[in-house]
């Protein structure tokens, strides 16, 4: 910009700037007025002084008003991520229309009304909310004594916001004003598949079709995580109450406050912070805190068990699971769900599959791409499991092997269980 004097000046022509005089000035400026002794243009110029002056630094001023409330603006949207080393100078930029006024959530879910509530977890609890527009929405709403909760919210927004996929749940927004740090989801109709597998109080069970479609589901929406984004990312907490059923019965993955981002180059990775779900977690990482996508694979597979069986992880199901298939009977675990021949060849193809991604050693679980391949293509031949971890012996088989380690954190940080 040029200085106010600069501003003040009225421009001059060409050539009166190359033909100055002696002293400096310019020729037309030179001439006096025989009447009055002054230079004919003064007084224009005085008055263009004047008025320019004033007007400059106005601008100048405004100028710089705007420019202080851009980068104050530009500041206040940014979330800087918590990670453990992978990602402790990444920042992710929150355009506006991810960002929700407080008022407009309280008119939505009625002021955060219990009559609203659809569940709670360690992040605090979670509400159906109605916008204006008939939109339906699920606002997770962080408890305030929860510093955790903060960092699993900064982590959720980085990594969810950057993520599109069908079977990924879909974040639409956040607020964070006065006391309130607020995450808004898409509301999904049908609940967690751990109400829809476990709830007693459901009157009609998934069929064969529904359970195979939703591991499929899962299943595709893994291998975008650990393969197909331009992101590497391990879940850490898949576990039914973490897959959401939209009213089509497609899952949605969803709680990414534990979710970790690898490095392209890195295959596994370790951290002094176990947190997840007992039961879903793998050996390595829960006793040695070693995690990677095959830890992933294990959580999944644990899942698919479930999905199957209709039997929770909490009932030493991977015992159980073990047992029948060594003594050849896994088809007793299937009585309960008549199918036809074809469906249930599949169920045995899955259990078969569940039990690849649940041995002990991580380098024999498949990767998702291969688990994929072997759900949709039933000629291809998959090779025998060994024996998963965390397997207690029956009577007469000898010491334990891979005995369970005590649960570091028995309930997920943040559960969402929408209607």
């Amino acid at each position: 910009m040029q200085c106010a004097a600069g501003v003040a000046t009225a421009p001059l022509p060409m050539e009166a700037l190359l033909l100055q005089s002696a002293d400096g000035l310019p020729p037309a400026l030179e001439a006096k007025d025989a009447s009055t002794g002054s230079s004919p243009g003064a007084a224009g110029i005085s008055i263009t002084a004047l008025v320019s002056i004033p007007v400059a630094i106005t601008l100048l001023l405004l100028l710089l008003v705007a420019v202080y409330i851009c980068n104050k603006r530009r500041k206040s949207n940014k979330l800087q991520i918590e990670g453990d080393g992978h990602r402790d100078d990444e920042e992710m930029k929150i355009s506006d229309p991810l960002q929700y006024d407080l008022s407009t959530l309280r008119a939505a879910t009625n002021n955060f009304s219990e009559e609203n509530k659809l569940g709670r977890g360690g992040f605090g609890p979670v509400y159906k909310g109605t916008m204006q527009n008939g939109q339906e929405i699920a606002v997770k709403r962080l408890s305030t004594i929860s510093q955790q909760g903060l960092v699993e919210m900064k982590n959720e927004i980085v990594l969810v916001a950057k993520l599109q996929h069908r079977n990924l749940v879909r974040l639409l927004g956040f607020c964070i004003e006065e006391e309130e740090k607020l995450l808004v989801y898409e509301f999904l109709s049908n609940k967690s598949l751990n109400k829809v597998l476990f709830d007693p109080a459901r009157e009609q069970k998934l069929s064969w079709g529904q359970r195979y479609k939703i591991i499929k589901g899962i299943s595709r929406g893994l291998l975008y995580l650990h393969e197909d984004s331009r992101l590497t990312i391990i879940h850490r907490d898949l576990k039914p109450g973490n897959i959401l059923l939209d009213s089509d019965m497609n899952p949605k993955i969803s709680d990414f406050g534990l979710a970790k981002l690898f490095k392209i180059e890195s295959s596994v990775a370790n951290t002094r912070h176990i947190a997840g779900t007992y039961g879903y977690m793998a050996p390595e990482y829960a006793s040695r805190g070693i995690f990677s996508t095959k830890s992933d694979v294990f959580s999944y597979g644990v899942l698919v068990l479930e999905i199957v069986t209709g039997r929770p992880a909490s009932e030493d199901l991977l015992s159980l699971v073990w047992r029948h298939w060594s003594l050849g009977s896994v088809t007793q675990l299937l009585e309960e769900y008549p199918v036809d021949e074809p469906g249930k060849q599949d169920m045995l193809r899955c259990i078969h599959i569940g039990l690849l991604c649940v041995q002990e050693d991580p380098q024999l679980r498949p990767r998702m791409a291969s688990v994929l391949l072997l759900l949709e293509n039933r000629i291809v031949t998959m090779s025998a499991p060994t024996k998963p971890a965390f397997v207690i012996p029956g009577p007469g088989e000898g010491p334990m092997a891979a005995a369970p380690e005590p649960s570091i954190n028995e309930a997920s940080v943040s559960d969402l269980e929408p209607r």
